[in-house]
């Protein structure tokens, strides 16, 4: 187990979020937290990364509570928010220079990943020189940047067009592997957390709890057909009924 959330409640004045949140990251894992818009998914993304402190509860990052403290996950909101006058290079070696690192070195180490992370030949480009595609990948390669164990992606994929998204989700889960990263990420997109998940947390309520946990067994990376074929529509009729009462 590489990351836990303990029994997380957190409320804004009497609005009550979450109530008594629980989940866990196994490494390697990329795992899902499924539900409507509002609903507190990115409220627990900002105790989990230490941005917002709890109410109540903890969270466990190899054992060691890091419960409201910044610098040990990397955490990508949905849009990439790359700086426009910096280049693709600069951007991403960012991280480093903010944790002290002197600018040829962090440069010097982001550059090592361009090529893994498909992004040789921009180095000296401007984001808005990329496709949405490619700023994406710049992204990713930023929060890696940020932290190596774990990294939590808002809806990452979600301002692409299908094509692009295909592509991106199919890409991400390979170069996953590759670097050894485990994840959490959000999604609304009941076909994309199927596809893409080892396990699925369905967040639902007011204020949110942990309504059901499903473990998608089906081998990764998952085709096209298997969007098609009886267990998906099983998976998924499971999940909807959440949403449906």
């Amino acid at each position: 187990m590489i990351l836990q959330a303990e029994h997380i409640t957190k409320a804004y004045g009497e609005r009550q979020v979450l109530q008594d949140v629980s989940i866990s990251l196994q490494e390697g894992e990329l795992v899902c937290l499924l539900g409507v818009s509002g609903v507190g998914k990115t409220t627990l993304f900002n105790v989990l990364s230490g941005l917002t402190l709890p109410d109540s509860g903890r969270v466990l990052l190899e054992q060691e509570d890091i419960t409201g403290k910044t610098g040990n996950l990397s955490y990508m909101l949905q849009k990439d928010l790359l700086l426009p006058h910096k280049t693709v290079l600069d951007n991403v070696a960012l991280p480093l220079i903010l944790k002290g690192v002197k600018k040829r070195d962090a440069r010097n180490q982001a550059e090592e990943y361009f090529t893994q992370f498909g992004l040789q030949g921009t180095e000296n480009k401007y984001p808005g020189q990329l496709s949405g595609g490619m700023r994406q990948r710049a992204a990713l390669l930023r929060t890696y940047m940020c932290g190596d164990r774990v990294a939590l992606l808002d809806e990452p994929f979600s301002a692409l067009d299908t094509l692009t998204r295909t592509a991106m989700q199919e890409w991400y889960l390979q170069v996953m592997e590759e670097i050894q990263l485990s994840t959490i990420f959000i999604t609304h997109d009941i076909d994309e957390a199927i596809l893409l998940s080892d396990r699925i947390y369905i967040m639902s309520g007011n204020p949110a709890r942990i309504s059901d946990e499903l473990i998608i067994e089906e081998p990764k990376p998952r085709s096209s057909e298997f969007l098609l074929s009886e267990t998906f529509i099983e998976y998924k009729r499971s999940i909807k009924k959440h949403f449906c009462q």
